[in-house]
C-alpha cells in the first residue's frame, strides 16, 4: 500500500476543529493525536527525525544550519542529503520515494525529487526556479501548473500561493513518478504565525486556506487506497522579545569582527566564541573549554535565556553531535534569538536589510516583512533596475525585531500546542505518538 506524508508545518492539534472542516472530517474518519516532537523543534531536524527515527545526536541535522568547522563558515539551508548521518527509512527497504519540497532534496538517492532552487546569474541576479529529478519533471510541472511562485515561498510576499502550487504539483509529480512513498511539505501556515502570532485574526483565514490546500491532496488520493498521514514539525509559540546573543559575546570580548566595503562581518576564525542562531535556540561555538566555561556563565546571566546546554545537556536533549556548538542556548518563553552582532547601525552588513538566507549567520524572521519605512518603494525600484539589466540591492527588510510575533525551537509544554499526527489508517491509532515512530510506521 502506498503512503502519503503531508507535512503541514505549524499545525497543532487544537487547530483541527470547525475552522478546518475538511481536515476535521478526515480525522473523524481516521484518527488524530498529539505528537511528541524532537529537539530542536526546527524544520530540517524534525523532518530528518521523521525519516530516520533518530534524534539529531545520531542523524547530525542539529538545526536548519550550523557552523561548518572545516570551512570556517556558518551556513543555513544546505540541501544535500549527504549531510544526514543516519540511514533513511527507504534505504533498508526496496521503496521508491518522491520528495516534494522536503529537506534534504539534492544529492539524494530517492527516485524523484522537487525542491526550490533559484538560478544565480553571473551578474548577481537571482531568478525563481526549481530543481527536479528526473530533470524533465520540471518542464512537465511548469507546463501544467506554471512556474513555481518562488517569491510567495519566502519573504514579505510569502503566502498560501506557494503551498497551493506545491499541493497541486505534488499530485501531478506523484502520478508521473508512481512512488511507494510521497513526501509533501506545505509551508505557508508557518509564515503568518511568525508574523502575527496565534491570536491574530489572520489565523482563521490561514487555517481555511490550509484546509482547502490539504484537501487538494486528500481528494486526489481518496480513491487510490493509500495510507495518508497529515503531520507537523512543531507549533509556533507567541513571542515578545528578541535577544542578540552575538552582541553580548562581542561586548564581552569573545566575538571578533572584520570590516570591509560591505560592513562588519563576523570573523569566525579569530573569534573565541560566537552564536549561530535558529529561532529559539542557538549553537554557541567556543574555541576551548576555558572559553566555554566563561561563556556559559555569561549566557546564564542574560534575561530571556532559559537554559544553556553543555555536553550532558545536549545528550539529554538528543542533540549531542559534533556539529553542535560546545554550548546550546534555549530561549525562555516569549523570547527568540536574533543573529545581529553589530553595535552601530552604520556598521551593519549590507545583507542585513535584504533576504539573504545564505550569508546571514542565523535565521532571520524579519525577512517576512517589508520595512514600513520605504521598504516596498525600495523593492519596486530594485525590481525596475533588475528589469532593465542594472545591478540592484533588494534592501526592503526591517531591522526592528518587534514585528516578529511567533517563533519555535523549544519543546512544547502543552501537547495541544505541539506537533500533530492525523491518519486515515486506523491500524496506527493511539493516544499519542512520537515523531521518532513515523519512520517505523511507514516501513510497516
Amino acid at each position: 500500500m502506498k503512503t502519503i506524508l503531508i507535512n503541514t508545518v505549524g499545525l497543532t492539534p487544537d487547530m483541527v476543529d470547525s475552522r478546518m472542516p475538511k481536515l476535521k472530517a478526515f480525522s473523524d474518519g481516521g484518527f488524530i493525536c498529539p505528537m511528541e516532537g524532537v529537539f530542536p523543534a526546527l524544520t530540517t531536524t524534525a523532518q530528518t527525525s521523521m525519516l530516520t527515527g533518530k534524534t539529531a545526536s545520531e542523524h547530525g541535522i542539529v538545526g536548519n544550519g550550523w557552523y561548518f568547522r572545516e570551512l570556517g563558515e556558518g551556513w543555513l539551508w544546505r540541501q544535500s542529503q549527504r549531510l544526514i548521518d543516519a540511514p533513511l527509512l527507504w534505504q533498508s527497504k526496496d521503496m521508491s520515494v518522491l520528495k516534494h519540497f522536503f529537506w534534504y532534496a539534492m544529492n539524494t538517492d530517492v527516485s524523484a525529487t522537487v525542491t526550490p532552487r533559484p538560478a544565480y546569474h553571473s551578474d548577481g541576479r537571482k531568478s525563481p526556479d526549481i530543481y527536479t529529478y528526473p530533470h524533465d519533471l520540471k518542464q512537465q510541472l511548469n507546463e501544467k501548473h506554471g512556474e513555481f511562485p518562488f517569491f510567495n515561498f519566502w519573504g514579505p510576499l510569502a503566502d498560501s500561493r506557494s503551498s497551493k502550487w506545491i499541493a497541486e504539483s505534488f499530485c501531478t509529480a506523484f502520478d508521473l513518478t508512481n512512488p511507494d512513498l510521497g513526501l509533501c511539505y506545505l509551508p505557508h501556515l508557518d509564515y503568518d504565525l511568525q508574523r502575527f502570532g496565534n491570536d491574530a485574526e489572520t489565523l482563521i483565514r490561514n487555517l481555511k486556506e490550509l484546509d482547502d490546500i490539504i484537501d487538494i491532496i486528500l481528494q486526489h488520493f481518496q480513491e487510490k487506497d493509500c495510507r495518508i498521514i497529515v503531520a507537523s514539525e512543531y507549533g509556533i509559540e507567541d513571542v515578545k522579545h528578541a535577544i542578540s546573543l552575538n552582541v553580548y559575546l562581542r561586548e564581552a570580548g569573545f566575538l571578533s569582527v572584520m570590516k570591509n566595503a560591505t560592513g562588519e562581518l563576523i570573523d569566525f576564525g579569530s573569534s573565541a566564541a560566537f552564536a549561530v542562531v535558529d529561532h529559539q535556540i542557538a549553537h554557541i561555538y567556543c574555541k576551548d573549554d576555558e572559553t566555554s566555561s566563561k561563556v556559559r556563565t555569561l549566557l546564564q546571566g542574560i534575561s530571556g535565556v532559559a537554559r544553556v546546554l553543555d555536553s550532558d545537556g545536549k545528550a539529554e536533549m538528543g542533540v549531542n553531535h559534533a556539529r553542535s556548538g560546545e554550548l546550546i542556548a534555549i530561549a525562555d518563553e516569549e523570547n527568540w534569538f536574533t543573529y545581529d552582532y553589530w553595535l552601530n547601525d552604520q556598521d551593519r552588513p549590507d545583507f542585513a536589510n535584504t533576504i539573504d538566507i545564505h550569508n546571514k549567520p542565523g535565521y532571520d524572521p524579519r525577512e517576512l516583512f517589508f520595512d514600513p519605512k520605504g521598504g516596498k518603494k525600495r523593492a519596486g525600484l530594485a525590481l525596475a533596475r533588475k528589469k532593465i539589466g542594472m545591478r540592484y540591492q533588494m534592501n526592503a527588510i526591517p531591522l526592528d525585531t518587534s514585528f516578529v510575533k511567533g517563533s519555535h525551537g523549544r519543546l512544547a509544554k502543552d501537547p495541544q500546542k505541539g506537533p500533530v499526527f492525523i491518519s486515515n489508517y486506523k491500524d496506527w491509532e493511539r493516544e499519542t505518538i512520537s515523531m521518532l515512530d513515523i519512520s517505523a510506521l511507514i516501513q510497516s
